[in-house]
Protein backbone atom coordinates (compact mmCIF):
# COMPACT_ATOMS: atom_id res chain seq x y z
CA UNK A 1 0.00 0.00 0.00
CA UNK A 2 0.94 3.50 -0.57
CA UNK A 3 2.46 5.80 2.19
CA UNK A 4 0.23 8.86 1.96
CA UNK A 5 2.13 10.65 4.99
CA UNK A 6 4.98 13.62 5.01
CA UNK A 7 6.70 11.55 7.59
CA UNK A 8 10.99 11.33 6.88
CA UNK A 9 12.97 9.66 9.07
CA UNK A 10 16.58 11.03 7.51
CA UNK A 11 18.36 13.72 9.59
CA UNK A 12 16.12 13.88 12.17
CA UNK A 13 16.03 14.53 16.22
CA UNK A 14 13.52 11.87 17.77
CA UNK A 15 12.30 11.84 20.97
CA UNK A 16 12.63 8.12 22.27
CA UNK A 17 9.74 5.74 23.42
CA UNK A 18 10.00 5.99 27.26
CA UNK A 19 7.95 3.96 29.52
CA UNK A 20 5.75 6.27 31.61
CA UNK A 21 7.68 9.41 29.89
CA UNK A 22 6.73 8.87 26.58
CA UNK A 23 3.26 10.52 27.36
CA UNK A 24 1.30 13.38 25.72
CA UNK A 25 2.93 16.35 28.05
CA UNK A 26 6.61 15.07 26.82
CA UNK A 27 5.66 14.78 23.58
CA UNK A 28 4.61 18.20 23.03
CA UNK A 29 7.30 19.39 25.06
CA UNK A 30 9.96 17.79 23.16
CA UNK A 31 8.21 19.13 19.74
CA UNK A 32 7.82 22.60 21.61
CA UNK A 33 11.39 22.73 21.93
CA UNK A 34 12.99 21.32 18.16
CA UNK A 35 12.33 17.47 17.86
CA UNK A 36 11.13 16.69 14.63
CA UNK A 37 9.63 13.43 15.67
CA UNK A 38 8.31 11.72 18.90
CA UNK A 39 7.45 8.43 19.91
CA UNK A 40 4.90 7.05 22.79
CA UNK A 41 5.49 4.91 25.38
CA UNK A 42 5.19 1.17 24.36
CA UNK A 43 2.02 0.03 24.36
CA UNK A 44 0.74 -3.65 24.82
CA UNK A 45 -1.09 -4.44 21.86
CA UNK A 46 -3.73 -7.00 24.12
CA UNK A 47 -4.29 -3.59 26.09
CA UNK A 48 -5.40 -1.28 23.24
CA UNK A 49 -7.58 -4.25 21.48
CA UNK A 50 -9.92 -3.66 24.24
CA UNK A 51 -9.61 0.15 24.06
CA UNK A 52 -12.59 2.38 22.36
CA UNK A 53 -11.61 5.47 20.52
CA UNK A 54 -13.23 8.48 22.10
CA UNK A 55 -13.59 12.13 21.03
CA UNK A 56 -12.99 14.41 24.03
CA UNK A 57 -14.53 17.68 23.10
CA UNK A 58 -13.29 18.97 26.04
CA UNK A 59 -9.29 18.67 25.93
CA UNK A 60 -9.95 18.61 22.07
CA UNK A 61 -8.10 15.30 22.60
CA UNK A 62 -8.97 11.73 20.91
CA UNK A 63 -8.82 9.02 23.64
CA UNK A 64 -7.86 5.31 23.45
CA UNK A 65 -10.13 4.23 26.71
CA UNK A 66 -9.74 1.23 28.61
CA UNK A 67 -13.06 -0.69 29.83
CA UNK A 68 -11.84 0.63 33.82
CA UNK A 69 -12.12 4.40 31.48
CA UNK A 70 -8.46 4.51 32.20
CA UNK A 71 -6.86 6.36 29.25
CA UNK A 72 -4.55 4.19 27.47
CA UNK A 73 -3.56 6.54 24.75
CA UNK A 74 -4.34 9.83 24.53
CA UNK A 75 -3.23 12.18 21.52
CA UNK A 76 -4.20 15.84 19.74
CA UNK A 77 -4.14 17.31 16.30
CA UNK A 78 -0.54 19.40 17.43
CA UNK A 79 1.30 15.82 17.11
CA UNK A 80 -0.60 13.99 14.53
CA UNK A 81 1.89 14.78 11.93
CA UNK A 82 4.73 13.62 14.19
CA UNK A 83 4.02 11.12 16.79
CA UNK A 84 4.75 7.34 16.06
CA UNK A 85 2.48 4.83 17.98
CA UNK A 86 5.01 2.20 19.27
CA UNK A 87 3.38 -1.09 20.85
CA UNK A 88 4.57 -4.55 21.80
CA UNK A 89 3.42 -7.54 19.98
CA UNK A 90 4.31 -10.57 19.19
CA UNK A 91 1.60 -11.90 17.54
CA UNK A 92 1.07 -10.36 13.08
CA UNK A 93 -2.43 -10.39 13.64
CA UNK A 94 -2.89 -8.53 17.06
CA UNK A 95 -0.34 -5.79 15.68
CA UNK A 96 -2.19 -4.88 12.87
CA UNK A 97 -5.60 -4.46 14.11
CA UNK A 98 -4.24 -2.38 16.73
CA UNK A 99 -2.62 -0.64 13.61
CA UNK A 100 -5.67 -0.04 12.67
CA UNK A 101 -7.38 0.86 15.28
CA UNK A 102 -4.93 4.26 15.74
CA UNK A 103 -3.52 5.15 12.40
CA UNK A 104 -5.97 7.69 11.50
CA UNK A 105 -4.60 9.42 14.75
CA UNK A 106 -0.58 9.08 14.49
CA UNK A 107 2.08 9.33 11.91
CA UNK A 108 3.65 5.91 12.25
CA UNK A 109 3.78 2.54 13.86
CA UNK A 110 6.84 1.00 15.41
CA UNK A 111 7.48 -2.32 17.04
CA UNK A 112 9.37 -2.73 20.14
CA UNK A 113 12.13 -5.43 19.54
CA UNK A 114 14.82 -3.94 21.85
CA UNK A 115 13.09 -4.05 25.50
CA UNK A 116 14.96 -6.25 27.60
CA UNK A 117 12.53 -6.19 30.65
CA UNK A 118 10.98 -9.48 31.90
CA UNK A 119 7.34 -8.15 32.06
CA UNK A 120 8.00 -7.97 28.12
CA UNK A 121 10.42 -11.06 27.11
CA UNK A 122 8.06 -13.37 29.33
CA UNK A 123 4.99 -12.02 26.95
CA UNK A 124 7.98 -13.20 23.61
CA UNK A 125 8.17 -9.12 23.15
CA UNK A 126 10.27 -6.83 23.05
CA UNK A 127 14.32 -8.24 22.99
CA UNK A 128 12.72 -11.81 22.63
CA UNK A 129 11.70 -11.03 19.40
CA UNK A 130 15.42 -10.67 18.40
CA UNK A 131 15.54 -14.51 18.42
CA UNK A 132 12.78 -15.12 16.26
CA UNK A 133 13.28 -13.64 12.84
CA UNK A 134 10.50 -15.39 11.32
CA UNK A 135 8.15 -13.31 13.69
CA UNK A 136 9.73 -10.16 13.32
CA UNK A 137 9.18 -10.87 9.44
CA UNK A 138 6.16 -11.79 9.83
CA UNK A 139 4.44 -9.28 11.92
CA UNK A 140 6.58 -6.59 9.91
CA UNK A 141 5.58 -7.17 6.39
CA UNK A 142 1.71 -8.12 7.73
CA UNK A 143 1.82 -4.07 9.14
CA UNK A 144 4.02 -2.90 5.93
CA UNK A 145 1.02 -4.75 3.65
CA UNK A 146 -1.92 -3.79 5.76
CA UNK A 147 -1.92 0.05 6.84
CA UNK A 148 -1.02 3.25 4.82
CA UNK A 149 1.47 4.68 7.35
CA UNK A 150 5.20 4.01 7.37
CA UNK A 151 6.10 1.16 10.00
CA UNK A 152 9.49 0.93 11.92
CA UNK A 153 10.81 -0.95 14.51
CA UNK A 154 13.46 -0.37 17.49
CA UNK A 155 16.12 -3.43 18.15
CA UNK A 156 19.00 -4.05 20.33
CA UNK A 157 22.56 -5.52 18.81
CA UNK A 158 23.16 -8.88 18.66
CA UNK A 159 26.03 -10.50 20.24
CA UNK A 160 28.33 -10.40 16.97
CA UNK A 161 28.06 -7.56 14.23
CA UNK A 162 27.31 -10.29 11.48
CA UNK A 163 24.44 -11.34 13.07
CA UNK A 164 22.95 -7.88 13.69
CA UNK A 165 23.95 -6.93 9.92
CA UNK A 166 22.39 -10.36 8.60
CA UNK A 167 19.00 -9.40 11.16
CA UNK A 168 19.15 -5.74 9.39
CA UNK A 169 19.09 -6.63 6.40
CA UNK A 170 15.73 -9.04 6.94
CA UNK A 171 14.32 -6.69 8.36
CA UNK A 172 14.96 -4.04 5.42
CA UNK A 173 13.64 -6.27 2.93
CA UNK A 174 9.97 -6.36 4.73
CA UNK A 175 9.62 -2.59 3.51
CA UNK A 176 9.81 -0.87 6.96
CA UNK A 177 10.50 2.90 6.94
CA UNK A 178 13.49 3.16 9.18
CA UNK A 179 14.67 1.20 12.02
CA UNK A 180 15.83 2.48 15.23
CA UNK A 181 19.02 0.29 16.93
CA UNK A 182 19.87 0.70 20.49
CA UNK A 183 23.72 0.37 20.78
CA UNK A 184 23.63 -2.21 23.05
CA UNK A 185 23.20 -5.87 23.89
CA UNK A 186 19.97 -6.50 25.75
CA UNK A 187 22.27 -7.45 28.57
CA UNK A 188 23.83 -4.45 28.73
CA UNK A 189 22.56 -1.15 30.36
CA UNK A 190 23.38 2.61 30.08
CA UNK A 191 26.67 2.20 32.47
CA UNK A 192 27.93 -0.04 29.34
CA UNK A 193 29.60 1.35 26.68
CA UNK A 194 27.97 2.16 23.37
CA UNK A 195 28.95 -0.44 20.21
CA UNK A 196 29.17 2.65 17.72
CA UNK A 197 31.00 0.51 15.51
CA UNK A 198 27.94 -1.56 14.71
CA UNK A 199 25.43 0.99 13.81
CA UNK A 200 28.08 2.06 11.46
CA UNK A 201 28.17 -1.43 9.89
CA UNK A 202 24.68 -1.48 9.58
CA UNK A 203 24.01 1.84 8.05
CA UNK A 204 26.63 0.92 5.66
CA UNK A 205 24.67 -2.29 4.91
CA UNK A 206 21.21 -0.86 4.39
CA UNK A 207 20.05 1.78 2.49
CA UNK A 208 16.66 2.69 4.24
CA UNK A 209 17.27 5.26 7.41
CA UNK A 210 19.37 4.01 10.49
CA UNK A 211 18.22 5.88 14.25
CA UNK A 212 20.82 5.46 16.57
CA UNK A 213 19.58 5.31 20.13
CA UNK A 214 21.70 4.91 23.05
CA UNK A 215 23.74 7.82 23.68
CA UNK A 216 22.36 9.61 26.60
CA UNK A 217 25.23 8.01 28.60
CA UNK A 218 28.06 8.45 26.67
CA UNK A 219 27.83 11.17 24.10
CA UNK A 220 24.85 13.24 24.86
CA UNK A 221 25.20 16.10 27.10
CA UNK A 222 23.83 19.35 24.92
CA UNK A 223 22.46 19.75 21.87
CA UNK A 224 25.90 19.78 19.90
CA UNK A 225 26.78 16.40 20.82
CA UNK A 226 23.67 14.80 18.77
CA UNK A 227 25.30 15.47 16.09
CA UNK A 228 28.27 14.10 17.49
CA UNK A 229 26.87 11.18 18.63
CA UNK A 230 24.92 11.07 14.43
CA UNK A 231 28.56 11.14 13.23
CA UNK A 232 29.96 8.76 15.26
CA UNK A 233 27.42 5.75 14.28
CA UNK A 234 26.99 7.27 10.77
CA UNK A 235 23.24 6.98 11.35
CA UNK A 236 20.31 8.83 9.35
CA UNK A 237 19.08 10.10 12.71
CA UNK A 238 19.42 10.28 16.57
CA UNK A 239 16.70 9.16 18.75
CA UNK A 240 17.11 10.58 22.20
CA UNK A 241 15.70 9.10 25.66
CA UNK A 242 17.64 10.34 28.97
CA UNK A 243 18.87 12.61 28.54
CA UNK A 244 15.61 14.42 27.01
CA UNK A 245 13.44 12.99 29.97
CA UNK A 246 16.23 14.92 32.05
CA UNK A 247 15.85 18.17 30.06
CA UNK A 248 13.55 17.91 27.38
CA UNK A 249 15.04 21.04 25.48
CA UNK A 250 18.17 19.19 24.76
CA UNK A 251 16.53 19.39 21.39
CA UNK A 252 16.68 23.10 21.34
CA UNK A 253 19.46 24.43 19.18
CA UNK A 254 19.75 27.57 21.07
CA UNK A 255 20.93 25.03 24.11
CA UNK A 256 19.04 24.42 27.36
CA UNK A 257 15.98 26.36 29.35
CA UNK A 258 16.16 26.96 32.90
CA UNK A 259 15.07 23.55 34.36
CA UNK A 260 12.58 25.81 36.46
CA UNK A 261 11.25 26.99 32.78
CA UNK A 262 11.07 23.53 31.34
CA UNK A 263 9.38 22.12 34.56
CA UNK A 264 6.74 24.71 34.52
CA UNK A 265 6.06 24.22 30.65
CA UNK A 266 5.61 20.27 31.38
CA UNK A 267 3.31 21.13 34.16
CA UNK A 268 1.23 23.29 31.61
CA UNK A 269 0.45 20.84 29.11
CA UNK A 270 0.60 18.04 31.91
CA UNK A 271 -2.96 20.39 33.19
CA UNK A 272 -4.31 21.26 29.95
CA UNK A 273 -4.53 18.01 28.82
CA UNK A 274 -5.26 16.08 32.02
CA UNK A 275 -2.57 14.15 32.56
CA UNK A 276 -2.84 11.89 35.63
CA UNK A 277 -0.81 13.22 38.49
CA UNK A 278 1.25 10.34 39.07
CA UNK A 279 2.36 10.16 35.77
CA UNK A 280 3.59 14.13 35.86
CA UNK A 281 4.77 13.75 39.18
CA UNK A 282 6.91 10.46 38.02
CA UNK A 283 8.32 12.74 34.72
CA UNK A 284 8.94 15.57 37.09
CA UNK A 285 11.35 13.48 39.55
CA UNK A 286 12.94 12.49 36.56
CA UNK A 287 14.03 16.25 35.77
CA UNK A 288 14.81 16.99 39.37
CA UNK A 289 17.22 14.27 39.86
CA UNK A 290 19.86 15.12 42.66
CA UNK A 291 17.36 18.33 43.69
CA UNK A 292 14.98 16.10 44.86
CA UNK A 293 16.32 16.29 48.41
CA UNK A 294 15.62 19.70 48.25
CA UNK A 295 12.40 21.35 49.77
CA UNK A 296 10.67 21.77 46.51
CA UNK A 297 11.68 18.06 45.82
CA UNK A 298 10.35 17.02 49.20
CA UNK A 299 7.13 18.68 48.53
CA UNK A 300 7.07 17.20 45.39
CA UNK A 301 7.17 13.95 45.99
CA UNK A 302 4.50 14.11 48.59
CA UNK A 303 2.20 15.56 46.44
CA UNK A 304 -0.67 13.32 45.92
CA UNK A 305 -3.12 15.59 42.94
CA UNK A 306 -2.07 17.60 40.25
CA UNK A 307 -3.50 20.76 41.96
CA UNK A 308 -1.11 19.74 45.13
CA UNK A 309 1.83 19.65 42.09
CA UNK A 310 1.19 22.95 40.69
CA UNK A 311 1.28 24.42 44.32
CA UNK A 312 4.83 23.46 44.82
CA UNK A 313 5.76 24.89 41.71
CA UNK A 314 3.96 28.33 42.38
CA UNK A 315 1.41 27.20 39.52
CA UNK A 316 -2.28 27.47 41.64
CA UNK A 317 -3.56 29.87 39.79
CA UNK A 318 -2.81 28.48 36.45
CA UNK A 319 -4.49 25.44 38.07
CA UNK A 320 -7.58 26.73 38.73
CA UNK A 321 -7.63 28.94 35.44
CA UNK A 322 -7.30 26.10 33.57
CA UNK A 323 -9.89 23.65 35.36
CA UNK A 324 -12.25 26.24 35.37
CA UNK A 325 -12.43 26.70 31.73
CA UNK A 326 -12.23 22.95 31.44
CA UNK A 327 -15.62 22.49 33.87
CA UNK A 328 -17.47 25.43 31.87
CA UNK A 329 -16.68 23.70 29.02
CA UNK A 330 -17.70 20.71 30.13
CA UNK A 331 -21.09 21.90 31.61
CA UNK A 332 -21.63 23.56 27.56
CA UNK A 333 -21.32 20.26 25.97
CA UNK A 334 -23.51 18.61 28.51
CA UNK A 335 -26.34 21.70 28.03
CA UNK A 336 -25.89 21.08 24.31
CA UNK A 337 -26.17 17.26 24.19
CA UNK A 338 -28.96 16.85 26.56
CA UNK A 339 -30.66 20.18 24.14
CA UNK A 340 -30.48 17.94 21.36
CA UNK A 341 -31.81 14.74 23.10
CA UNK A 342 -34.76 17.14 23.75
CA UNK A 343 -35.17 18.31 20.54
CA UNK A 344 -34.56 14.70 18.62
CA UNK A 345 -38.09 13.03 20.80
CA UNK A 346 -41.10 12.91 19.85
CA UNK A 347 -43.45 16.35 19.75
CA UNK A 348 -46.33 14.58 20.01
CA UNK A 349 -45.45 12.67 23.19
CA UNK A 350 -45.82 15.24 26.22
CA UNK A 351 -44.05 14.74 29.86
CA UNK A 352 -45.24 15.15 32.71
CA UNK A 353 -44.07 13.95 36.40
CA UNK A 354 -46.44 10.95 37.58
CA UNK A 355 -46.43 10.08 41.31
CA UNK A 356 -46.04 6.45 41.72
CA UNK A 357 -47.68 4.96 44.38
CA UNK A 358 -46.22 1.56 45.60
Amino acid sequence: MTVNTPLCFSGKKILAPMVRVGTLPMRLLALDYGADIVYCEELIDIKMLQCKRVINEVLETVDFVAPNERIVFRTCEREREHVVFQMGSADAERALAVAKLVEGDVAGIDINMGCPKEYSTKARMGAALLSDPDKIESILTTLVKGICKPVTCKIRILPSVEETVNLVKRIEKTGIAAIAVHVRKKEERPQHPVHCDVIKAISEAVSIPVIANGGSHDFIKEYADIETFQKATAASSVMIARAAMWNPSIFRKEGFCPLKDVMQDYIKYAVRYDNHYTNTKYCLCQMLREQLETTQGKKLHAAQSTQEICEVFEMGDFYEETTAVFEAKKTSFETKMQDEDDQMEDPDVIKMAVRFDK
